[in-house]
């Protein structure tokens, strides 16, 4: 079932559907000047598949929820004519991909997994035009945890931060205490790679910046 949220929309501009319950990836998007106009999230089995690769699944999971909220789009007269973005999320660590943790036993063992040692983070980013042309994008990001305390790990578990979160952490939040080193995208890590969105946005004909200018 797709939940729908409507946002207030400028008529000055083309619509945006971000294809995400997120508030994360609404947050990054908002940071960069663009409100969009309706969120059309989709639940789905984000099960990999067999043999299927972390690139290979956050690439088949993002054009999936694109094309769910597209679908939805294109059948309301409101936004048959918008663009529409949507992303997922993939951690790989020691050849393994990371569940988007939902109890705490699964969080504990992707932190430990993590703890002291590098991994890396994949986003796609799928865009379908107004004339659903699908234009996609794959960030990867490096990402070095620090060896976590037994009473790092409890703290962190209690604090039910993990919930929902790709690999059992969020780098934006107390997690952040945990990396060592980052190479790459920090956004991405977060859920939503800005300059590779923005840029495709705007290689598209999206006027990302045009609310810059009542920005202060």
């Amino acid at each position: 079932m797709t939940a729908i949220f409507e946002t207030s929309s400028p008529s000055w501009r083309p619509q945006l559907v971000l294809a995400s319950a997120s508030p994360r990836r609404l947050a990054l998007l908002q940071q960069a000047g663009i409100e969009p106009d309706a969120l059309l999230p989709a639940d789905m089995d984000e099960t990999p598949l067999k043999g299927e690769s972390a690139k290979e699944l956050a690439r088949r999971l993002a054009r999936a929820k694109a094309e769910v909220a597209r679908k939805t789009a294109r059948s309301r007269e409101d936004l048959k004519d918008a663009y529409i973005l949507a992303a997922d999320t993939v951690v790989l660590a020691g050849g393994r991909i990371l569940p988007k943790a939902e109890v705490v036993d699964e969080a504990a063992a992707c932190l430990r997994l993590l703890s002291g040692r590098a991994h890396r983070v994949y986003t796609s980013i799928c865009l379908v035009t107004p004339k659903d042309a699908v234009r996609e994008r794959l960030v990867e990001t490096r990402v070095r945890f620090k060896r976590l305390s037994r009473e790092e790990l409890e703290r962190y578990l209690a604090s039910g931060e993990w919930r929902g979160k790709a690999g059992g952490y969020a780098i934006q939040g107390l997690a952040g205490t945990f990396v060592v080193k980052i190479v790459g995208s920090y956004t991405n890590v977060v859920g939503l790679p800005l300059y590779e969105t923005v840029a495709l946005l705007d290689g598209e004909g999206y006027p990302v910046r045009f609310t810059w200018l009542n920005a202060a």
